[in-house]
């Protein structure tokens, strides 16, 4: 059982005092030590039965109990005024794991509980359930259930989920409170309830459309959950036979100052240092001042860079949950002219869609220095026929291994990743929010067509290239009534290729994708190579014309 601690956490309120956060993630029934369970039980019981306020919470005896099998699996947030004092305020976060013993999916019935998530367009195993939220009287006005929400609702963002629901009281305006969290009302769900002595309700919280009047303070708590959980390494799902399964979910790294790093080290959670900080001030010297090769003035440089700061306190540490590994990095403009010799275009927005080479383009990409931010897409789990990890990576996300990828060669990127892929249900908020530039390399023509679709009425540019050395621009940015794919397909739109035949979709593809060419070796690589000179020349306003291109190398490299 991970049981790791974070101290210090505050609230934006500058007399809000400092809370000692504990978190651990209990065993399944049979399995493991549950006796951590038993402090949270009593916590909840005492306070939700609330001095005779919900009578159904006591049993026969008298004693007060507060003990269902949804926290067998989930992750549970204790927070006190010290360490080893007493317990104040407690929150559990429910994983879909053990989505089927969920409150919500309770309240409504498995059948309506499932057409909801299925008319708001979320699998069920992308959704995750906040509840059982309680704070002693006497820290409530110290903003500790304020806070408590928020950690949990950044958790679930931090482990990847696409919607939060739950059920709320509506008696003392707990609802209301959570509206604060960018979550609304189900319509047709409020009903009384006697065990709770009030009306409840269900509410839902999508992801992509932030933490309402919270937001700030969730996105910063999604960053610190590693620390508090002891994510990484420990980071681990107890199944039914007390095995523990890696983590597969996390992708974004947690930024330090030098200063912050005590709670970390001391949570255990860092297995390796990596601190290359006068190497990197070397490569800055050498990018900003090309001439400059003298050792002696390549030394003075970089003291006057430093300015008396030490080195170990320069710059940013950057910890990756899934390899445990601290490494320290010189500040964002900094790292990007040292590494690319040039500034980066760090305020592009790229889209990437694609289940082959969609990883590859975007490494290439980030390797250049072009765009500053990637939302992620239709690039499907990870198998050893086309693997771009090691072999312990089997199972993730493809998708999630790049989104890791890209932070491991530049940790201030900004990347999304859609995990449902692109669909009918979600191309909307893979859009939303405006792209620069969208790579295209899906595997159905729906995607393809409808991505396009898309990225023509928003005027988005759209690159795409395949291993046989073909290369496609089309610039709707510029040409706005241009047809799709050249005109290859005539007028068709996406709806007409939703119903398609396996063989017809084939077909399709070939006609596309220009199939009858030879498909050179490099593939993937190639495909990289081309998109990205698209994407650099586009972005940067230089010359990159709409159409059909050919690097054919085979044609090329075999001669007469």
């Amino acid at each position: 059982m991970t049981h790791l601690t974070r101290p210090g956490l505050r609230e934006p309120a500058p007399d809000t005092p400092d809370w000692h956060v504990t978190a651990f993630l209990a065993p399944r029934p049979g399995d493991g030590d549950h006796s951590a369970l038993d402090e949270v039980r009593a916590l909840r019981a005492r306070i939700v039965v609330d001095h005779g306020r919900r009578p159904a919470f006591r049993r026969a005896d008298g004693t007060q109990a507060d003990d269902r099998n949804l926290d067998f699996g989930a992750w549970h947030f204790l927070a006190r005024r010290s360490p080893g004092g007493p317990p104040l305020g407690y929150v559990r976060l429910s994983t879909p794991d053990t989505a089927a013993f969920f409150r919500s999916r309770d309240f409504l019935g498995d059948q309506d509980y499932e057409e909801l998530l299925a008319a708001e367009g979320f699998p069920v195993e992308g959704v995750f359930e906040p509840s059982r939220l309680v704070v002693e009287h006497g820290a409530r006005r110290l903003g500790l259930g304020l806070h408590l929400n928020a950690l949990a609702i950044g958790a679930a963002h931090h482990l990847g989920a696409r919607a939060v629901i739950g059920t709320s009281g509506t008696k003392d305006g707990q609802d209301r409170f959570h509206e604060r969290f960018g979550f609304r009302p189900v319509r047709g769900t409020r009903r009384y309830v006697p065990q709770y002595t009030e009306d409840v309700v269900v509410m839902l919280h999508r992801v992509a459309d932030g933490g309402g009047q919270h937001h700030d303070l969730i996105t910063r708590l999604r960053d610190e959950f590693p620390v508090v959980a002891g994510a990484g390494p420990r980071t681990t799902r107890v199944t039914s036979r007390g095995a523990a399964t890696p983590d597969r979910d996390t992708f974004r790294p947690v930024l330090h100052a030098a200063a912050e790093l005590d709670a970390l080290l001391a949570s255990g959670a860092v297995r390796d240092i990596h601190d290359t900080i006068d190497d990197q001030l070397t490569e800055l010297v050498r990018a900003r001042e090309p001439a400059c090769r003298d050792a002696t003035e390549v030394a003075r440089e970089k003291r006057e860079r430093l300015a008396g700061t030490e080195p170990w306190e320069y710059g940013t540490w950057a910890w990756y949950p899934w390899s445990a590994r601290l490494v320290h990095v010189l500040p964002r403009e900094e790292f990007h002219l040292a590494r690319t010799g040039r500034k980066q275009l760090s305020g592009q927005r790229i889209g990437v869609l694609g289940r082959s080479d969609g990883d590859s383009v975007a490494l290439t990409l980030a390797r250049e220095g072009i765009g500053g931010a990637f939302k992620l897409a239709d690039f499907g789990p990870s198998g050893l026929n086309r693997l771009r990890g090691g072999l312990h990576d089997i199972g993730v996300d493809q998708a999630v291994l790049t989104a890791r990828q890209l932070a491991e060669l530049d940790p201030y990127l900004d990347v999304e990743v859609e995990r449902a892929g692109l669909t009918p249900e979600t191309i909307e908020r893979f859009f939303a929010g405006g792209l620069d530039l969208l790579v295209e390399g899906c595997a159905t023509p729906w995607a393809k067509i409808a991505a396009r679709e898309y990225a023509r009425d928003l005027g988005i540019p759209v690159v795409m290239a395949t291993g046989r050395g073909t290369l496609d621009v089309e610039r709707f940015d510029r040409e706005p009534d241009r047809p799709l794919l050249h005109g290859l397909l005539g007028d068709v739109k996406s709806v007409d290729v939703l119903e398609l035949t396996a063989s017809s979709r084939t077909e399709l593809l070939r006609t596309i994708e220009d199939a009858d060419r030879p498909e050179p070796a490099p593939g993937a690589a190639l495909v990289g190579a081309l998109c990205g000179e698209a994407a650099r020349r586009i972005l940067l306003g230089r010359p990159c014309e709409s159409g059909r291109f050919h690097a054919d190398l085979d044609e090329q490299l075999h001669g007469p």
